[in-house]
């Protein structure tokens, strides 16, 4: 029976503004070094005895980062399963366990979310190895983390008394004031609910259609008429939408009697607040994290990020500073689970610039970070990656002037292709077909500077897509 990693990486992230916005949610950036936590999710459990090809589910607006979080680690066998819109796990599970079912009747699920970070050592690859003999025998296996402190920012789960490394599940409880936190960790019998789950695609299916079979039927509909291109499968927009929007946890695990628990003990979090990332990073003798250009003085126990500007901070404690390319976050450590209520705030001021948008932007040829804009003009940094290009494109209301700054260009205006080196550049009128292409080996950079009544990105009418965007 193989074993297939199913890993979610349809999440927001919004507890982590503002860095974490919609376009580019915690698990595609890279907070903790080189890798991103979805990058380090995938690699986590190659080469384990019996591990097939890992399965990604994501969202239309993530495939292209989770493609380059492939690329970028070597894997090349992926299978990447798109939702069209969000229906939350217990359908995105039921779609890859109905893929996987097609091809491999004994098909085992391992399934991960992609923004934890987790640490693993010998004993939580034993706890893996016996979640998934629990897993082969029927059961519907959730994973529960030791907890190290009574938190109240996660759920639980309390584990019945056995002697087995895998053991039966008394009651899961949601996120417990204080008071019950402290209660559930001198107990002893009870795990932080850590989002992992293991169990065969049959028997899930199975499961599943005795408690939500709509959950079934939309999820088997969607795959049946699901676009298939290699390494892609997009599921059916009309099916899915017809999905019940419900977590594998309420849809299943809280009314099955055959839900257990792998209890394991290792580093984990599941990065769910500028506290939690604090915690997982490495402290200065001061108990400072910094990340980026930040200078501390007189200052202790305190998170200092910055993407661009440099940060200087006084006689700050317990402080959180976030200091992205557009907007900048000052809260007390201990109030960081309340920043999705600043993230609602600024939608209802209609601030969705702020929310949805990173300033730098990718792109499956590459990507862009806006500079500088204002009435009636834009500038951008586009950068293209070497052999990539732009969809053939015009624009109704806009202008545009390129200025390579790095590398070789190849533009199509209309009828005609030039090439331009570093410091050359070309106008492309309103209303022209045009196109940008990287022939070179080394990432081509150009400064685009648009002019015109309108700058929004939906004025791109694409003519040619290599990524079906037409």
């Amino acid at each position: 029976m193989t074993v297939y990693p199913v890993i979610l990486a349809g999440g927001k992230g919004t507890r982590l503004w503002p860095l974490s916005r919609a376009d580019k949610p915690k698990q595609f950036l890279p907070m903790h070094g080189e890798h991103s936590l979805f990058q380090r999710t995938v690699q986590r459990h190659q080469g384990m005895d019996g591990i097939g090809r890992p399965i990604i589910v994501c969202g239309d607006n993530d495939r292209f980062q989770v493609d380059d979080g492939l690329v970028g680690i070597g894997v090349s066998d992926a299978t990447v399963i798109v939702e069209p819109s969000s229906r939350n796990t217990a359908p995105a599970i039921a779609a890859a366990a109905e893929m996987l079912l097609r091809d491999d009747p004994e098909a085992i699920l391992f399934v991960l979310p992609s923004d934890h970070l987790v640490g693993t050592d010998e004993s939580y690859f034993k706890a893996v190895e016996a979640a998934i003999a629990a897993a082969r025998a029927g059961k519907m296996v959730t994973f529960g983390v030791l907890p190290t402190h009574p938190e109240t920012g996660y759920g639980y789960i309390k584990a019945g008394a056995s002697e087995d490394l895998v053991r039966p599940v008394e009651m899961f409880v949601e996120k417990p004031p204080a008071g019950d936190a402290v209660r559930m960790v001198a107990d002893g019998s009870y795990y932080w609910n850590a989002g992992f789950f293991a169990f065969s695609a049959r028997a899930l299916l199975d499961e599943l259609k005795a408690y939500v079979p709509d959950v079934v039927d939309a999820a088997a509909s969607a795959v049946n008429g699901a676009t298939v291109v290699p390494g892609t499968v997009t599921l059916a927009a009309a099916a899915w939408k017809a999905a019940p929007d419900i977590s594998i946890d309420y849809a299943l695990f809280e009314r099955t009697d055959k839900a257990v628990v792998a209890p394991i003990s290792c580093r984990w979090s599941d990065v769910g607040s500028w506290h939690s990332y604090w915690d997982s990073l490495e402290k200065d003798d001061s108990g400072n994290a910094v990340r980026g250009k930040a200078v501390t003085l007189e200052t202790k126990d305190s998170l200092i990020v910055s993407q661009r500007a440099e940060v200087v901070a006084l006689g700050l404690e317990k402080i959180a500073i976030i200091a992205a390319e557009d907007a900048i976050l000052v809260c007390p450590l201990d109030r960081s689970q309340d920043v999705k209520d600043v993230v609602s705030m600024l939608k209802e001021k209609a601030r969705n610039e702020l929310v949805d948008v990173s300033p730098t932007v990718n792109r499956p040829w590459g990507g862009y970070t806006s500079i500088m804009n204002g009435p009636r003009f834009q500038v951008k940094h586009l950068f293209v990656s070497p052999g990539k290009r732009l969809s053939l494109q015009k624009h109704f209301h806009r202008a545009e002037h390129w200025v390579v700054v790095r590398g070789t260009a190849e533009v199509t205006i209309d009828d005609k292709v030039i090439t331009l080196s570093e410091n050359q550049s070309t106008y492309l009128p309103l209303g022209c077909v045009h196109r940008l292409a990287n022939p070179g080996r080394i990432m081509l950079e150009v400064i685009e500077v648009q002019t015109g009544s309108y700058l929004g990105e939906d004025d791109i009418v694409r003519l040619q897509d290599e990524w079906g965007r037409t």
